[in-house]
């Protein structure tokens, strides 16, 4: 795809995914943070099925979703990105960066819909804050979205079953939340939309306004390649201009310095 219909494809996804976030937040909010739903069969059910080495899992899982290893993950999504060592260090600024302004924005979400969390008897883990959306599901969707878009980038074709092994990391994390009993399913919801929304605006602006040289993916030569393709042509084409207009100039000489024909002058006056 080109990077206009990339651009236009990302920002469209992203819009879209917005609304939704937004639509949800407003009915939380219209509800006072109650659960809506089935939010509160989810978390009873995970509360009766919950044997220790199943809640053992889910708590090892759920702490790839923040902290030190989601920022180094977007690392590694930037890394792969790059193909030079500049791309790559572009790469991986722009993916700590759309990771962290959007973690900020989440925060300042959370913090204006003040939604509570599910009872304390039901945790079994540790969380803090409050719950709308789910920090940890939003931080993973983020991740995975960035390396489901770096992988992409680097290898087009037979890159499925990585993208889905991805996929599936960034869900089960937030889905972990519900099970361990931290979250409602409608705060893992919203973290996955807003997760979608902030990477579509992302990479909707770096599709659109990032130079193409420094586009991470590409090389100098893919960059040029296009450029380099037109030259010979233009080339030829200009060669073969000259040639004829050098062959007209020949010829119009050659008539210029011929020898009247004695015979059509003769013809030519009068007798």
């Amino acid at each position: 795809m080109k990077r206009g219909e990339i651009a236009e494809l990302a920002g469209s996804c992203g819009l879209g995914a917005w609304t939704a976030f937004g639509v949800l937040t407003m009915v939380v909010v219209g509800h006072d943070g109650m659960p809506l739903f089935a939010d509160a069969d989810l978390v009873s059910w995970s509360v009766v099925h919950r044997p220790d080495v199943a809640v053992a899992l889910a708590r090892g899982l759920t702490a790839t979703g923040t902290g030190i290893v989601a920022y180094a993950l977007a690392v590694l999504a930037g890394v792969i990105a790059g193909r030079t060592r500049r791309q790559r260090a572009l790469a991986v600024a722009l993916c700590l960066a759309c990771l962290g302004a959007g973690q900020t924005l989440r925060y300042t979400v959370m913090a204006l819909v003040a939604r509570p969390r599910p009872p304390l008897t039901d945790w079994a883990t540790h969380a803090s804050g409050w719950a709308f959306p789910s920090g940890h599901t939003t931080t993973a969707a983020l991740v995975a979205g960035l390396l489901i878009i770096a992988v992409r980038m680097r290898g087009p074709h037979g890159t499925t079953a990585l993208t889905l092994v991805i996929g599936a990391w960034g869900t089960s994390v937030g889905l972990t939340r519900v099970y361990l009993g931290v979250h409602w399913f409608t705060d893992v919801v919203g973290g996955w939309l807003f997760a979608l929304g902030w990477l579509g605006l992302c990479l909707s602006a770096v599709a659109r306004w990032l130079p193409e040289r420094l586009t991470p993916g590409t090389t100098d030569t893919d960059t040029d390649s296009a450029r380099r393709t037109a030259e010979p042509t233009g080339s030829t084409a200009g060669c073969r201009t000259g040639t004829a207009a050098q062959q007209t100039d020949v010829a119009r000489e050659q008539e210029d310095h011929a020898p009247d024909d004695p015979g059509r002058r003769g013809r030519s006056r009068p007798a």
